[in-house]
């Protein structure tokens, strides 16, 4: 992919098109079915540099990964001959510090420019208190972890993070006694529901003030399951928010995931007065699936805050973009989490917005747009900082610009969705 886009403005997305796999559970289809007893097959399986990071460290550890089949190692991994390098993604090194928990030898993770200024220390701090040693620092890769037998314990988590849950449970599992996880809303549920498909048993369980509760005792065995994954809403993310900017606009996207834990971009979208039809409902390996009809519409603004924040953080920057042609003032706010993603979606947000003439103000948590509806803003350009979900929202404001926009750094989709443009390019009429 070129390392820059130069993109007019205007036209509309007509068409049916699929997006490809939930990188959330692509990773953790590896990760899970790489640690377990026995074989799997996993169909629909994310092909991008993310997902790429996760196989080829999990190779580095003894899994063997060919094509959609993979072998696991029954618990016990081998040890690592040279760093494991975990790309741009955050979700490798995170999930694989808690893989790595109960290994009994050092490993080191590590990753590119942006990966190695990234926060590590909301993971390594409750691993280190289940007696995983770390040399040296713990608060930003390269990450040297010396793995030990857990000691399971009780942990209040500060945040809404399905990454650290999981590299709790990761480590829980080849551990001892029982560990008591609680964190202030719900995160994102894939783990447990591969967990419970692969035969962990823990228990879940909703305080009277909204925190969410889980328990788990260990050690216990991961059972490979063969598995299909779903279309990430994530990604349809973009198309959706474009059909929906976009006069005359009609648009299918087929096969999307539709967890409860992800679909707040949807909940707010259709607050906004956006048009999205679900059809065909499903159910594919233990996740919820639909097709998704949407249409141009006009949108109003709203208030993103509070929980339902953990339900769609990865879309703040496309739902800014939205807002952007809603009639009124969108406030976002609780979204610190966004400064510290692989770029500060926060302040990059806002200069895809400033650049094409809207007017944006920004807080530590969050950001206001001040939305022009009916008004095609000024062409722009932009650095994407290395931030595929800054690319793409970048590309879709560009659509709804007068002339031509480009973006730098465009490279970076390929952590996510490297069809993205092809795609795009089809669809536009």
């Amino acid at each position: 992919m070129k390392d820059r886009i130069s993109l007019a403005g205007g036209g509309a997305l007509r068409g049916v098109m699929r997006v490809p796999g939930d990188k959330s559970i692509s990773h953790r289809a590896l990760i899970f079915n790489g640690l377990a007893e026995g074989e799997a097959f996993i169909e629909g399986l994310l092909d991008a540099e993310d997902v790429h990071a996760t196989a080829a460290c999990l190779r580095a550890l003894g899994v063997s990964i060919e094509g959609a089949h993979i072998r696991g190692v029954n618990g016990k991994f081998s040890a690592p001959v040279a760093p494991l390098d975990c790309g741009n993604s955050g979700t490798t090194i995170r999930l694989l510090m808690g893989a790595l928990a109960g290994q009994k030898f050092r490993s080191e993770l590590t990753g590119d420019a942006s990966l190695r200024a990234r926060p590590m220390a909301r993971v390594a701090d409750p691993l280190a208190t289940m007696g995983v040693q770390f040399e040296g620092h713990s608060s930003t890769p390269p990450i040297v972890i010396q793995g030990a037998t857990p000691s399971n314990i009780q942990y209040c988590s500060p945040v809404a993070s399905a990454q650290v849950k999981t590299a709790l449970m990761l480590a829980a599992i080849q551990g001892r006694g029982t560990l008591r996880y609680e964190e202030p809303a719900c995160s994102r549920d894939h783990t447990e529901r591969m967990f419970t498909a692969m035969g962990i048993e823990f228990e879940r369980t909703v305080t009277a003030g909204g925190a969410h509760r889980l328990t788990l005792k260990g050690p216990q065995t991961l059972q490979a399951c063969s598995l299909e994954v779903p279309g990430d809403i994530s990604s349809a993310a973009f198309f959706i928010v474009a059909a929906t900017i976009l006069p005359g606009s009609d648009l299918l996207i087929e096969n999307v995931g539709i967890n409860p834990t992800r679909t707040g971009v949807l909940d707010v979208l259709r607050r906004m007065g956006a048009t999205i039809e679900e059809t065909n409902r499903r159910t594919v390996s233990g996740e919820p699936v639909a097709d998704l009809r949407v249409q141009s519409a006009d949108l109003v603004a709203t208030t993103i805050e509070g929980n339902e924040i953990p339900r769609l953080v990865d879309e703040l920057p496309v739902l800014g973009v939205a807002a952007a042609e809603a009639h009124g003032k969108t406030c976002v706010r609780d979204a610190k989490e966004l400064r510290v993603k692989e770029s500060d979606r926060i302040a990059c947000t806002a200069e895809i917005l400033r650049g094409r003439g809207v007017d944006v103000s920004t807080v530590e948590d969050g950001f206001d747009v001040q939305g022009r509806p009916g008004s095609p803003g000024k062409a722009f350009t932009i650095a994407a900082q290395g931030d595929h979900r800054i690319a793409m929202a970048a590309v879709i404001a560009a659509l709804r610009c007068e002339g031509t926009s480009t973006i730098r750094g465009s490279e970076s989709m390929q952590t996510s969705f490297p069809q993205f443009m092809g795609i795009l390019e089809k669809l536009r009429v």
